[in-house]
């Protein structure tokens, strides 16, 4: 990559990290916000739902969005959008400004992915390597953004903490409004399918947003008619596809934490917290192995980049999906031992992982370039949306039934998956 296509990289794996940061404070700051806003989990979980409803189903409003006036105004709009949702949560008199500012946050938050992918498939020639550092980007801030949240819950006030939180954001969007588009694509030999000039006007003079899309007026015309040209290539498939991943990731994650601490509690004496503090739950020594798995889940984000330069991304899911597939069958009959619990853990978070930059290199590949905001709008409602039931389908399958039961159920999905990535390179149409 060349210093521009860095700058982008950088500028959009740090957004990355912060939207996914705020998205998993939430949850630790939950326990301190029962108190003081003398309310009740019920109705917090109200809230909390609100904002990610938002996150999910946002991102396909975003994607159009994106698609008519340009990726970087967005991420920028995010980011400040971000910023000040948590700020209002540092200075929220009551529960229903709390729920504002949540709501906030999840209606800002959700243009994130659209708008960075998007960019990112246009402005960047070496497109897996540049999805793989935005992965590792938004892993870090997946892993780290809570654990961080939790250590300053421990020393300062929630208020001073959440105002705190802010700051970030507002430091990454003064960096990007510094970030060169423009440059990105000026110098190198990026796609450039819809007869787009690097200066960013179209055929007709028109002017055009250099990371895709031509800027113009909203309408639900334009929006059928690109879902149209999407449709018209296969893409459904590609959403199925998506929609199977969303739904191993959610249904993986949602208890992990528990299932991890069930198998090692008993086995490792680890704590570092005193028991009777409010933030005990979040040091437990399953915690630390769900932390792990979410870190090494870097090296998956990496290997899924390199692996979509080098081969088509839809083929490299094919394999990935198998092997999640394998992981799972694994995972209980792993617990007999530490070590190879702890392997097999590992393992399925870098696998995990690795599916991600390789799904995105698939959905740029096979979505026009004047929807390709669209193309993420709909990916992530599907990963997103749809994929939210994993939390429901994990819930209700331990309490009937069990782990074990659980975890051939995501290998069930994981083969779907691995099934619709074979349909999407045998019968979907490729638009780079």
């Amino acid at each position: 990559m060349d210093a521009a296509e860095r700058r982008i990289v950088g500028f959009t794996a740090g957004s990355h990290g912060l939207v996914h940061t705020y998205e998993l404070s939430i949850p630790i700051l939950l326990t301190v916000w029962v108190e003081r806003f003398s309310t009740t989990a019920a109705a917090l979980g109200v809230v909390v739902t609100l904002g990610y409803g938002l996150f999910g189903v946002g991102a396909l409003p975003g994607g159009i969005l994106v698609d008519r006036f340009g990726s970087k105004p967005l991420i920028l709009a995010c980011l400040v959008g971000m910023a000040g949702s948590f700020l209002l949560v540092s200075v929220a008199p009551t529960l229903p400004v709390l729920t504002a500012a949540i709501a906030i946050w999840g209606l800002t938050a959700s243009v994130y992915h659209p708008a960075g992918l998007s960019l990112l498939s246009k402005a960047v020639e070496r497109r897996g390597t540049a999805l793989g550092y935005h992965g590792i980007g938004g892993n870090l801030g997946i892993a780290l953004g809570p654990l961080a949240t939790a250590l300053l819950l421990l020393a300062f006030d929630w208020r001073l903490v959440t105002a705190a939180l802010a700051l970030p954001a507002l430091a990454v969007a003064a960096y990007g409004v510094t970030v060169d588009v423009d440059a990105a694509l000026q110098s190198g030999d990026v796609e450039d399918p819809d007869g787009v000039d690097p200066d960013g006007k179209d055929p007709n003079g028109e002017s055009s947003d250099s990371a895709g899309g031509t800027k113009g007026e909203v309408s639900l015309s334009s929006l059928a008619t690109d879902t149209r040209a999407l449709v018209a290539g296969g893409f459904l498939i590609v959403f199925a596809f998506v929609t199977f991943s969303g739904l191993y990731y959610r249904t993986f994650l949602t208890f992990l934490p528990d299932l991890l601490g069930d198998v090692l509690g008993g086995l490792v004496d680890l704590q570092i917290v005193d028991p009777e503090s409010p933030y005990a739950d979040q040091f437990d020594v399953g915690r630390y192995l769900y932390v792990a798995v979410l870190t090494v889940g870097v090296l998956g984000q990496y290997l899924g980049g390199r692996i979509a330069d080098r081969v088509p991304p839809e083929r490299g899911l094919v394999a990935v999906m198998t092997v999640l597939s394998a992981l799972a069958l694994l995972f209980v009959p792993a617990t007999g031992a530490v070590a190879t619990f702890v392997a097999v853990s590992l393992a399925l978070g870098v696998a995990l992982f690795t599916v991600q930059p390789l799904s995105q290199a698939t959905v740029a590949a096979y979505s026009p370039s004047e929807a390709r905001g669209l193309s993420f709008g709909y990916t992530y409602v599907g990963i997103f949306g749809i994929g939210a039931l994993g939390s429901t389908l994990a819930g209700t399958v331990l309490t009937r039934a069990g782990p074990r039961e659980l975890f051939v159920v995501l290998a069930v999905i994981a083969a779907l998956g691995a099934l619709a990535a074979t349909a999407v390179a045998r019968f979907a149409t490729r638009r780079d």
